[in-house]
């Protein structure tokens, strides 16, 4: 059983990668083969529109770039879970996970006319956000119906099962004084580190276990 998170976020050790890891653990604690790739240590473009994917007889539904993707997108063939996670940028996940979920999308998506999926096996899907805003921005600004519920569809379609797990208002800076920042109460950002930021680690560890073991079945 293979499980490998994909980490969309620059920083390899903080609240992203922090929750990716405890799910990995979850699932290794099954006995799962895990696998963290950190996004931002590979050199790769977005779609280009080369059309190689669709050509009929040549390498149907693969994508054919030459480039650090092409290791990543022969693991996920092998996956049987996958686990995503993203900061939230101006109200979006970050240009590399776009990038990088534009190239794994595409080359599965047929043009008949059903638009159907050329996916080799279902796998159990789930995506990690972390944000700045609070719960109550967040639905003021429409992520739960726009960011999360359009990628929840996305990995509905090409996978199959998906969860999602948010963690809101997260500790961005070791010290909010050596910043311009006040816009936010550095104090209760701290509380929500110490008091919020474990229980979301604990669902990452618990979503990891629930998946392995539904992977396993």
């Amino acid at each position: 059983m293979k499980v490998i998170a994909i980490n969309g976020s620059p920083r390899k050790n903080w609240n992203t990668a922090t929750l990716l890891e405890h799910a990995l653990k979850g699932a290794g604690s099954r006995g799962a083969e895990t696998e963290l790739i950190h996004l931002y240590d590979l050199d790769y473009k977005g779609c280009i529109s080369c059309f190689a994917c669709k050509r009929i007889g040549f390498q149907d539904g693969i994508c054919t770039m030459k480039d650090d993707l092409k290791n990543v997108l022969e693991k996920i063939e092998e996956a049987d879970v996958l686990i995503f996670g993203s900061p939230i940028y101006f109200g979006d996940v970050t240009g590399e996970m776009r990038s990088f979920l534009e190239r794994l999308f595409f080359q599965y998506l047929v043009y008949d006319e059903n638009y159907s999926v050329n996916c080799q096996k279902k796998t159990a899907t789930a995506f990690m956000y972390t944000m700045n805003v609070n719960e109550q921005q967040m639905k003021m600004l429409g992520y739960d119906s726009s960011i999360f519920r359009n990628m929840e569809m996305q990995l509905q379609r090409f996978f199959g099962y998906t969860e999602s797990l948010c963690a809101f208002d997260t500790y961005q800076f070791d010290d909010y004084s050596k910043y311009v920042s006040s816009a936010f109460n550095a104090e209760e950002k701290a509380r929500r580190r110490e008091e919020e930021f474990p229980k979301d680690c604990a669902k990452a560890f618990e979503m990891g276990v629930r998946f392995a073991e539904k992977a396993s079945e």
